[in-house]
């Protein structure tokens, strides 16, 4: 019996690098956005460094700087000041801010304990000492609830594309869901009133689907021609103009086009946002507990729900104004 392996192996990366992301994928089950993540940053990171160890042509662009002769001699010669020359690189010529820094220094971190720790390629860690960027709490963006109704209620019911984008924004609205796991649906996942879902981290999750949603489902399965469609994708739920399984930059323009058409254009209103907002709708008008979001949103650790309590500022502005002596 032959067994087909699909090891990561690019021959514009570095050897230590196919095998980190290897070790990710096989052993820490990390999903293909993790891994391209980890990728980027690691070709910047590398590429920056010839710069900055001036061993890169001069003639050359930054994208163009091969870094596929990085050995274990260059790998040992990394030190922490080289470190924080790249991070302070990332902020003043590639304008990352506080969360993309924040990012890089996570991989670095994860890619040198890899190094040390289980290739043994080094004999110290450099990022045992390297510091993230303090990140100040923002509040998520999100629609409220009238904005909301006014996306919805503003799509044009005439358009062929409508029972589609119309069950994408409900499903978003609703559930809360990643522009990934939304893209990923099966049909076959879909039992009565549950939706089970491949989140972040490859760890499989289930939703609850509202009468919203459901009809919305159903609806659109009533009319979604698949005849096209490729057999292996046929199990998809949301299907391209071009027969194939939606992907995300699709969703991304056409959220893009109904916020626009809704005349909802103060905030930049992305998939990520329509996340917020049905977190947050749960939350203040639902009554929802923080640790029930956070199961409903696939979160792993708490403190990443927590950014949805905002809402309680509301609670305490009404608290204070309530108090009988504020109109005197």
């Amino acid at each position: 019996m032959r067994y087909k392996i699909q090891a990561i192996s690019n021959n514009t990366l570095p050897e230590c690098v196919n095998d980190f992301l290897n070790y990710l994928q096989t052993i820490k089950g990390k999903s293909e956005n993790t891994l391209d993540g980890y990728k980027i940053d690691l070709t910047m990171f590398f590429r920056f460094l010839k710069i900055y160890k001036e061993l890169s042509n001069s003639d050359i662009s930054f994208e163009e700087i091969p870094i596929n002769d990085i050995d274990n001699k260059f790998l040992r010669s990394i030190r922490l000041s080289d470190l924080y020359a790249f991070i302070s690189f990332a902020e003043k010529f590639r304008n990352n801010g506080s969360y993309a820094r924040a990012r890089k220094v996570a991989t670095l971190k994860s890619f040198f304990k890899f190094l040390y720790g289980k290739a043994k390629v080094l004999d110290e860690n450099p990022t045992t000492e390297l510091e993230s960027p303090k990140i100040n709490k923002r509040h998520p963006i999100y629609l409220t609830l009238e904005e909301s109704l006014k996306l919805l209620n503003s799509m044009n019911k005439k358009d062929k594309l409508y029972p589609r984008d119309y069950c994408v924004l409900t499903l978003f609205l609703n559930c809360g869901l990643r522009l990934s796991e939304l893209c990923s649906i099966n049909i076959s996942k879909i039992k009565g009133d549950t939706l089970t879902i491949i989140g972040k981290g490859n760890k499989e999750r289930t939703v609850y689907l509202n009468v919203a949603c459901t009809k919305a489902i159903n609806d659109y399965l009533s009319v979604r021609d698949h005849s096209k469609v490729a057999t292996e994708e046929k199990d998809a739920l949301f299907i391209s103009a071009k027969n194939n399984r939606i992907n995300k930059r699709t969703v991304e323009l056409l959220v893009k086009k109904y916020i626009k058409n809704a005349g909802l254009t103060k905030e930049k209103y992305t998939p990520h946002k329509l996340r917020h907002t049905a977190a947050t709708l749960m939350y203040k008008h639902g009554n929802v507990d923080i640790r029930s979001l956070q199961r409903i949103l696939g979160h792993e650790n708490i403190s990443t729900t927590q950014i949805y309590t905002h809402v309680d500022d509301e609670k305490l502005r009404d608290a204070v104004n309530s108090n009988p002596l504020s109109n005197i």
